[in-house]
């Protein structure tokens, strides 16, 4: 099975430039960016099943970092 790789570099490669400034420049945006990062990590450790988890487990961490991805994005498409 293959890991999808849900960076948000991955995710919206043409925005790189607009994710660094963002990062720099809002602390909002840095920690949303941060929580993000660390809930798709989570999320690749237990599909890759270093991790155990329940399947309702999986399934909020993806919905989490689903609604995390789209706050980004609209301040990313605002900025």
């Amino acid at each position: 099975m293959t890991i999808d790789n849900h960076s948000l570099h991955n995710e919206f490669p043409e925005m790189a430039e607009q994710i660094r400034t963002l990062k720099m420049k809002d602390r909002h945006f840095a920690r949303l960016f941060d929580e993000y990062h660390e809930i798709d990590k989570e999320v690749r450790r237990i599909e890759e099943d270093v991790e155990a988890a329940s399947d309702d487990r999986l399934e909020g961490l993806k919905m989490r970092r689903l609604h995390l991805k789209d706050d980004l994005f609209a301040m990313l498409k605002e900025a």
